[in-house]
């Protein structure tokens, strides 16, 4: 029952916002910005009907970084909730290419002017983050990421894709690590069960990037995810090579 009122009153707000969106065309930074308001409408109502309670600590880091690239941990639909909930007007998302294949959200990301990469294309991946980076920089924009490049299934940490830190040199902007603790335990992946949960979230300092190149992306790489990592409960770090514990269930 939830999640279909949830599924209504997010078609509704969409078809709606898609309405305002069209005469809004040649203004992508505007049809970006006005899917940001959607966002702070719909992301807190659906994170209510999810039985989920966010507890955000620093969310003043978030306004004060601005313009940045905010990345954070991926193990739940609720991520995406908490994401357009958090994420400053005037932030850019990020996301696979199938996401925007959803009814009404999907579709109103697609028409948003918001990024999609289809990770199948790789020269096309590469292509869209270099056209995505100037037109960030440009227009003074920010960034919203999910560096793993796909959900966590046992809640745990995975290893980061390089793409964010070639945004981040493309860009210029500070990295502004947004941990979220638990939200698999709430919606897991491929879920339809919804648990009541408290959700501690993490903004962490911003990373200075500023000198960093691609001649050290592996290290820069290695940086975003070990501030994640730490950041993170023990149930929700990531294995270390040799570690044969079974995978945390996401129900727990």
């Amino acid at each position: 029952v939830r999640l279909g009122i949830g599924f209504l009153y997010m078609a509704v707000m969409a078809i709606v916002t898609m309405a305002v969106a069209v005469p809004l065309l040649p203004f992508r930074v505007l049809r970006i910005k006005l899917c940001n308001c959607y966002g702070k409408c719909v992301g807190p109502v659906l994170i209510w009907l999810a039985r989920a309670t966010p507890v955000v600590q620093h969310r003043e880091r978030i306004a004060a970084a601005y313009p940045a690239i905010y990345v954070s941990n991926h193990t739940s639909t609720l991520d995406a909730f908490i994401a357009i909930w958090l994420c400053p007007v005037g932030g850019c998302g990020v996301v696979k290419k199938q996401i925007t294949n959803i009814p009404f959200f999907g579709w109103l990301f697609r028409l948003s002017g918001h990024l999609s990469i289809d990770r199948a294309d790789h020269q096309g991946a590469i292509a869209a983050l270099k056209s995505t980076a100037e037109f960030v920089r440009k227009n003074r924009l920010a960034l919203w990421i999910w560096p793993e490049g796909t959900r966590s299934r046992d809640g745990r940490l995975l290893p980061l894709k390089k793409g964010v830190v070639h945004l981040a040199i493309a860009t210029g902007l500070p990295i502004v690590p947004v941990v979220v603790h638990g939200a698999h335990k709430n919606w897991a992946k491929h879920a339809f069960t919804l648990n009541p949960v408290t959700i501690p979230v993490l903004v962490l300092p911003p990373i200075d990037t500023r000198g960093w190149s691609a001649d050290t992306t592996d290290a820069h790489c290695a940086e975003i995810h070990a501030v994640l990592a730490a950041a993170l409960p023990a149930d929700q770090q990531p294995l270390v090579p040799g570690d044969k514990r079974p995978p945390l269930e996401a129900s727990a």
